[in-house]
């Protein structure tokens, strides 16, 4: 990739959007991307991926009926024929007055952040450099710990994507951005017992990257579950640990888009404006924050991101949104499109996070006489339904006793609906944790749940 690349690409959607016809509107969404994919096990290397990927999505739409047409090249014919393909998609759609391309009035409605997201130096890093690095926390893992008995597998992974969006209706804009990440799965043991950790370390350049954190956590949260047994059930309060809650907020978010609400999928339907959650809780999904690695200047369809406040003090403020979605809701998009170039745009959570408490977490720790610290969990969507919020999940963590991480356990189920679980947090931790993907962890105490054991 090249410092003008993003400028090259909005000059082929440019000249996409310049082939609209009498009546049609058109839209491009070029991207430009490289992805690296190291795997390494026990000190060699398992798998080395490399993928630069090329592509346009045309949309182009005609008395209200829609055409999708993609292709994996930018060359100016293969460009041509997938408008043709796009008009010719067109004529097949079914009417819908919700159709639309973004106007003026939704692109000028905020002012798009000024958000520096790309690191050139990461595109200078070699392959080798790359696979010695996942050696490295391989290596570190190991030593980290004299139980850690192997690492299951240790892996390096970076992306450097640039977009491009233009429409026929005047809109344009560009976005980029690099991300990298070192993980490593702990396999620690004693006797015959061995238990698995995940530690990870995550940047937008390769100086960011922390491999003594990654490996030490991995190491950490696989020894502590040594000797695990499973517990007696029985009802108490619950801590989630940052990686858990990231997860939770990711079923919180499907929730609260406009295309689950339209759909009638999700609990969230038919409450605005109503209490969902206890006071101390304000979920928020703000792609203006540079620090989240979600964040962007424009969704997919070209219009600034903004901060949304989903809920705010416990009341459901509203849904995300793109702009069929807002349309069909007789909303305005919230910037909240997602895409690739092989699809139209969906509706998602770019930075979702809940607004940190003032306690640590071992304050959290401290608050609670007996509790269960929940480390992982696994059936996470088959366990919940988005729907009535019912949430049962296998678990496994450790018992808190006096204000410490006691014994571990494990073969476990919590189980309690979401909107309950909304409505029993006690403390948001200070700990916010941003991580891939479209949402962050902190540690969360909840007042009440279920824990099956024996």
């Amino acid at each position: 990739m090249s410092a003008g690349s993003a400028r090259d690409l909005l000059e082929i959607a440019r000249g996409v959007a310049a082939m609209a016809g009498p009546g049609e509107q058109v839209e491009a969404y070029v991207l430009r991307s490289s992805e690296t994919d190291v795997k390494v096990f026990d000190g060699a290397v398992e798998s080395l991926a490399v993928a630069e990927v090329d592509g346009v999505g045309v949309r182009l739409l005609l008395d209200q009926r829609q055409g999708y047409a993609w292709a994996g090249s930018l060359d100016p014919d293969v460009v041509a024929e997938t408008v043709a393909e796009a008009r010719d998609n067109a004529g097949f759609g079914s009417r819908d007055e919700s159709l639309g391309l973004p106007d003026r009035a939704d692109v000028d409605a905020v002012i798009a952040p000024e958000l520096d997201l790309w690191r050139e130096a990461l595109l200078a890093v070699s392959a080798g450099e790359k696979v010695a690095l996942a050696l490295e926390v391989e290596a570190a893992t190991r030593a980290a710990d004299a139980r850690v008995r192997g690492v299951e597998s240790a892996s390096y992974g970076d992306g450097a994507v640039e977009v491009a969006v233009a429409s026929s209706l005047g809109i344009e804009a560009t976005t980029r951005r690099t991300m990298c990440s070192v993980a490593s799965f702990a396999m620690a043991g004693e006797g015959d017992e061995t238990q698995t950790g995940y530690g990870f370390s995550v940047g937008r350049t390769f100086a960011d990257l922390d491999v003594a954190a990654a490996a030490r956590d991995a190491a950490e949260r696989s020894t502590r579950l040594l000797g695990a047994r499973q517990p007696a059930s029985r009802r108490l309060p619950v801590i989630l640990d940052p990686l858990v809650t990231r997860s939770l907020l990711g079923l919180l978010g499907a929730a609260l888009s406009g295309e689950a609400v339209l759909k009638g999928r999700s609990m969230f339907v038919g409450r605005d404006g109503e209490e969902v959650a206890a006071t101390n809780v304000t979920l928020v999904d703000d792609p203006t924050l540079v620090e989240a690695y979600g964040a962007a200047t424009h969704d997919g369809e070209g219009v600034p991101t903004r901060r949304v406040d989903l809920i705010l003090d416990g009341r459901l403020q509203g849904f995300l949104h793109n702009v069929y979605t807002a349309r069909r809701s007789g909303a305005r998009t919230t910037g909240s499109a997602v895409r690739g170039f092989k699809s139209t745009p969906a509706v998602g959570a770019r930075a979702l996070h809940l607004r940190p408490g003032p306690k640590s977490p071992d304050a959290i720790l401290a608050a609670v006489p007996e509790a269960l610290y929940v480390q992982s969990v696994s059936g996470l969507h088959s366990g919940t339904d988005p729907v009535s919020g019912d949430f049962s999940v296998g678990a496994e963590g450790l018992m808190v006793r006096d204000g410490e991480l006691a014994e571990p356990v494990r073969e476990i189920t919590i189980a309690s609906t979401l909107q309950r679980m909304l409505l029993d947090v006690v403390e948001v931790g200070n700990d916010l944790t941003w991580l891939p993907g479209g949402s962050a962890g902190v540690t969360l105490l909840l007042s009440d749940m279920t824990m099956s054991g024996v």
